[in-house]
């Protein structure tokens, strides 16, 4: 079973500080903690950068650690117009700009993979390293879709503490992580005002008119040029490994490793197996 973990136990002793920054217009909330060569965490669908609570004090012993709300999400601005890839790309590229951060290496879960990857592509001086971690139904499969726009939707328009600990449990192999302070926590994100509105945006990539012109593929996938390390869970639902030797061959000598008993979230079911391969991946480039 799952440890009871509170997110102020798992970030005590870190050097880290919040603080927000003006990216093109885009009030953006940041977490950064430790010195060093950044890792910049990017979350997931309707997530928030506390995802990532379990690994800053790990981590930022070897890196200058950064995890952000992306534009729409959590505690940063969310704009009336849809969160598309190249949205929170361009959203992404801006806050290493005004970071000063000439090169990164990029750490993205669920979407945030989809989201790395593309930067990746399109940006490839900026990107030392890339790790895709769960990055979601790379083959757009419409039930996944489904589950995913729905389940957020509802979590959002009918915000009960129930129905978002219920949209926390789908993310974990383990439900009993799911905790009280992390439902709380996205109750109080998912209540703000300008919310209802902006899950919708949160969401517009689980429609495939939109989704068609960011889908997973060789003819942007074979642009990265960094070191990239896919990896996967035996328990993810939203894909499953045999996916992960797909988007194996679309990237070029990108390698494969797989974390066993965790689903969607293995920062947070599996943090100590997850900071070790990130730390030896990006430093010594072993796994």
């Amino acid at each position: 079973m799952g440890e009871k973990v509170s997110f102020w136990s798992q970030v005590a002793g870190a050097s880290l500080k919040q603080y927000y920054v003006n990216v093109n217009g885009i009030r953006t909330r940041v977490f950064e903690a430790g010195e060093g060569d950044p890792l910049v965490f990017v979350h997931g669908t309707g997530g928030h950068l506390e995802a990532y609570a379990r690994n800053f004090r790990s981590l930022s012993e070897h890196f200058r650690v950064i995890a952000y709300d992306m534009v729409g999400h959590g505690f940063s601005d969310k704009p009336d117009r849809p969160y598309t890839i190249d949205y929170l790309s361009e959203h992404l590229v801006g806050l290493a700009e005004v970071l000063n951060l000439e090169q990164v290496s990029l750490s993205g879960e669920s979407i945030g993979g989809w989201v790395a990857a593309w930067t990746a592509a399109h940006h490839p001086k900026l990107i030392k390293k890339l790790i895709l971690n769960t990055p979601g139904n790379i083959t757009n499969k419409p039930e996944v879709m489904e589950q995913v726009k729905n389940s957020t939707i509802k979590a959002v328009k009918e915000a009960t503490l129930e129905n978002v600990k219920t949209r926390l449990e789908w993310l974990f192999h383990d439900k009993s992580f799911v905790t009280d302070e992390l439902v709380q926590l996205r109750y109080q994100i998912y209540t703000q005002p300008g919310f209802e509105r902006a899950v919708y945006h949160i969401v517009a990539v689980q429609d495939w008119e939109i989704r068609k012109d960011y889908v997973w593929g060789p003819e942007w996938c074979n642009k990265i040029e960094c070191s990239t390390l896919l990896l996967w869970t035996d328990n993810d639902p939203t894909g499953t490994v045999e996916e992960a030797l797909i988007l194996q061959k679309w990237i070029p000598g990108s390698r494969l490793y797989v974390i066993k008993d965790a689903g969607h979230w293995p920062q947070w079911e599996k943090p100590e197996e997850f900071n070790d391969v990130h730390s030896k991946f990006i430093k010594e480039g072993r796994l």
